[in-house]
């Protein structure tokens, strides 16, 4: 009986119970443009064989990111995952382990996840760092809150550079919570003035490097600024292979790292599940966001591994709890883990190392297309470029000619009037013939 549809008079009555009058009200914090109107147009019903055809055609219609040069990045980029990783997270102890809150049993667990996080310290440069959040765009609302509950204020300034995903999630958390957010003009140019924005009333100041038209930013002076008015700085990354390049956030004075580690040890999926990575320094520790795992010894005096710090709502009261999201990406981060581990230091060098001279190969190739100028100063592997005209009619263009030519920032944000940038990235993946491809079909389609 369980399985059964409510009755109108069960659905009255919860209604009742809860003083809602019609079950539209619970929908008001969803935009009206946003709601469906009627069903899907959907077929009622299908045997499993047809629904396997039809899914199977559908499928048939998308490009594959590996059948064709790709230089999609804006957020989720491709690099080469070695087959030892897919091997090794299948093993049953990793692949039917969930949560690790019986340590006597889950010693493996707790031990990937300590190391995990010993790995994003030493990566961003910080003094701690948590069990893996959500994915990047998430983690970096709950970094704002998390500096909101430091510094006791409720005022959050996001630079340009910042992915507009990620400032639209950061924007979505702070209106349900009543805070102030300042959104400063997305720039190609990276010329915006952040420091004329910090004042005594400002909690955090969020900035993206790499930022999403690819400019690196020196981060020092407006930790500087940040500090001398009480805020925090929250350095955001969306290509955590630039890490292994570029100095990381926590020497140049960040207060909270946040960042997507997909890049390492995880391949396109569609948007997701990705892994969240979230550090902080040693003060903050207490109103870090997500769980910790800490290192210990057992009545036999032998290493072992718990959880130190619980404070998602799953394991404490709600109004208690520092994050309330509560998944933590947990066979995500111990792709990134065994990837990491397989690179070691000098080998992650050396794939940031090949992926900047990818992008600097052919950003000079794109520059000399007739029309094409590259808006980018100084870039890791992802850079802006402008072109004549729209830029997702020429990206679709592109597509037709076989070659994945980039992202046009309009898609990312419609309202930034950037209709003529794309945004192009560039990886270890990428050949010589393919960024050959790439500039013919360019100045193909643009002549």
């Amino acid at each position: 009986m369980r399985y059964l549809p409510l009755t109108n008079a069960d659905r009255e009555a919860m209604l009742a119970d809860i003083g809602v009058g019609h079950i539209d009200e619970l929908f008001a914090d969803i935009p009206e443009k946003a709601r469906l109107k009627d069903l899907l147009d959907l077929p009622k019903a299908m045997g499993e064989l047809e629904v396997e055809r039809l899914l199977s055609r559908m499928a048939g219609n998308n490009v594959s990111a590996g059948s064709v040069p790709f230089f999609v990045g804006a957020g989720a980029y491709r690099h080469h995952v070695p087959a030892t990783v897919d091997h090794l997270i299948q093993r049953s102890e990793f692949l039917t382990s969930y949560t690790p809150y019986q340590p006597e049993i889950t010693q493996g667990t707790l031990q990937y996840l300590f190391e995990f996080q010993t790995q994003v310290a030493w990566l961003t440069g910080m003094e701690v760092a948590n069990a893996s959040m959500y994915d990047g765009s998430t983690g970096t609302a709950e970094a704002v809150l998390m500096a909101h509950r430091v510094t006791r204020r409720n005022k959050a300034v996001l630079s340009g550079s910042l992915h507009p995903h990620y400032r639209d999630v950061v924007k979505t958390v702070s209106d349900m919570a009543g805070d102030e957010v300042v959104c400063l003009a997305a720039d190609p140019a990276g010329k915006e003035d952040i420091l004329a924005a910090i004042d005594d009333t400002v909690s955090c100041v969020v900035v993206q490097t790499p930022g999403v038209f690819g400019n690196l930013t020196d981060l020092t002076p407006i930790a500087e600024k940040a500090h001398a008015h009480g805020a925090l700085l929250i350095a955001v990354f969306t290509e955590v292979v630039s890490l292994g390049l570029v100095e990381p956030p926590g020497k140049m004075g960040a207060d909270i790292v946040v960042g997507e580690g997909q890049g390492i040890g995880n391949g396109l999926n569609f948007g997701g599940p990705y892994v969240g990575l979230f550090a902080t320094k040693q003060k903050y520790l207490r109103q870090m966001p997500g769980r910790l795992c800490g290192e210990t010894v057992d009545t036999e005096g032998k290493r072992g591994f718990v959880l130190t710090l619980s404070t998602r709502e799953q394991h404490i009261r709600r109004d208690k709890a520092t994050s309330n999201i509560c998944t933590n990406s947990g066979l995500c981060c111990l792709a990134f883990t065994i990837h990491m581990t397989l690179l070691g230091d000098h080998g992650l060098t050396r794939l940031a190392e090949t992926c900047h001279a990818n992008a600097v190969q052919l950003a000079d190739a794109l520059d000399g297309v007739s029309g094409v100028e590259v808006l980018s100063d100084t870039f890791f592997n992802e850079f802006a470029i402008s072109v004549p005209g729209n830029a997702a009619d020429v990206i679709e263009k592109l597509a037709e000619k076989g070659v994945l030519g980039g992202v046009p920032f309009s898609r990312l944000d419609p309202s930034a009037e950037l209709d003529d940038v794309i945004l192009v990235a560039s990886t270890e993946i990428n050949t010589e013939d393919d960024r050959v491809a790439y500039t013919v079909a360019l100045s193909e389609v643009l002549s």
